[in-house]
């Protein structure tokens, strides 16, 4: 892990600007402090390592005080769990793993239940379940408002009904650093410091702090298979091939992270980030457009979150 940065080192000149850190750092510190038992949100993606580098620069150089939580539906790339083990290692951090044994043991894959059945089960089902099980009070996750529409109607501080429910309509008012934190029973918070953050803003952030992070985010010649216009990754022996698919080598990388089954790489010629952050600052493509669990319909990933989907 790169180190933390004074408060005082220089800033680059195309660096995210000053007042989105300082904004994701008073939400850390403010979940810190109005919490009995928050706990991060780990996908090992680059919002959520973004937010990792966020909580040891807020609490620095004291530990990050709430541990690390980590929705692990098995079928995540291989470089994924490489990366989370190194980062827990280095930072000596608490790693929780949540996974639904349960979906394991009656055979539930991305290749066999569709993903929106597949995505409830392995995803929604293991949240809930470790939230309830830690009894944490606050999730911290790395949601943007300007990933897709339901993303935008989240609150930094979004209130949830017994039972994790998200409903839009009965959200508090937001007004800048004063958050209504308080919980009736059986409520808890998710919160998202950097909501108010786009994906360009992301990177360029990674690139001015220098965050290590996984290496599908950049371009390279990897094995992969074009299935209904989706070029997805073999990455391991548990994808068979459907009748008349042929392995091929492209140079691809991937926008966002997630199961690989379900998580199309894209064409690209980035190989450093100074090449992707000029990408994003050129390109159109949506950068969920590769996450084939978001659905078909408009409203499929706000329904998911209603029952308690990050």
């Amino acid at each position: 892990m790169s180190p933390v940065p004074a408060a005082d080192a220089p800033v680059s000149a195309d660096a995210v600007p000053d007042a989105l850190e300082a904004e994701a750092l008073w939400v850390m510190r403010e979940t810190a402090g109005a919490f009995r038992n928050p706990v991060l949100m780990y996908s090992i993606g680059k919002d959520s390592t973004v937010l990792l580098h966020l909580a040891r620069k807020a609490f620095y150089p004291a530990p990050i005080p709430f541990p690390l939580l980590h929705i692990d539906s098995t079928w995540e790339f291989q470089e994924m769990y490489a990366h989370r083990d190194r980062v827990v290692a280095e930072l000596g951090a608490q790693l929780i793993v949540g996974t639904n044994e349960e979906g394991i043991a009656e055979g539930v894959t991305p290749l066999t239940h569709g993903v929106q059945e597949y995505t409830r089960i392995m995803r929604t089902v293991p949240l809930l379940q470790s939230l309830d099980a830690g009894r944490f009070d606050a999730a911290i996750g790395g949601g943007r408002r300007d990933e897709e529409r339901s993303r935008a109607k989240e609150r930094i501080f979004s209130l949830r009904e017994p039972g994790h429910r998200w409903e839009p309509r009965k959200q508090r008012p937001e007004f800048w650093r004063t958050p209504n934190t308080s919980l009736n029973e059986g409520q808890t918070m998710r919160v998202f410091p950097i909501s108010n953050w786009t994906e360009l803003d992301v990177w360029r952030y990674i690139r001015r702090e220098q965050i290590p992070v996984v290496d599908l985010y950049f371009a390279k010649e990897r094995e992969v298979v074009e299935r209904r216009g989706a070029l997805l990754l073999l990455d391991d022996d548990r994808m068979p091939l459907e009748p008349g698919e042929v392995p091929m080598r492209r140079k691809v990388r991937f926008r966002t992270l997630g199961c690989y089954p379900l998580t199309a790489g894209v064409e690209s010629d980035a190989e450093t980030i100074d090449d992707l952050v000029y990408e994003m600052e050129t390109t159109k493509i949506s950068e969920r457009a590769g996450r084939l669990i978001d659905g078909e319909k408009g409203d499929s990933m706000e329904a998911k979150k209603k029952f308690g989907y990050f």
